[in-house]
């Protein structure tokens, strides 16, 4: 009886590994004339908010950290993506408050988003 169940549950195991979707994976962060270009797998559900003057996106993704700068009209934009409990955050801040427009699609069979800054 107990070889049964252990049988049971090693099939019942494989089969879960089977419809498990395999996670979004971030691939690379660009930076472009106006705002970054965030490129990932396959599409990420997204949350984004501007939160005092910041735009703050969370991506449920797997990646790595990043940071770097970006200019949005000659001013720096600094840029951080970090790994959090429920996914990655992309968090842009600059000395001014920014405003952040963004737009996924699919491109070459990868998900890009573009985002867009302006400044308040």
């Amino acid at each position: 009886m107990a070889s049964l169940a252990i049988v049971g549950v090693m099939v019942g195991l494989m089969i879960g590994r089977l419809t498990t979707p395999e996670p979004v994976r971030l691939q690379q962060v660009e930076v472009g004339a106006q705002g970054l270009q965030v490129w990932f797998d396959s599409e990420p559900q997204l949350h984004g908010e501007i939160v005092d003057g910041s735009v703050a996106l969370l991506f449920q993704a797997e990646g790595k950290a990043d940071k770097g700068q970006l200019k949005v009209n000659a001013r720096d934009v600094n840029w951080r993506v970090r790994p959090t409990d429920t996914g990655l955050l992309l968090t842009l801040v600059a000395a001014r408050p920014l405003k952040g427009d963004w737009a996924g699609s699919e491109v070459d069979g990868r998900w890009r988003l573009e985002i867009e800054l302006q400044e308040q």
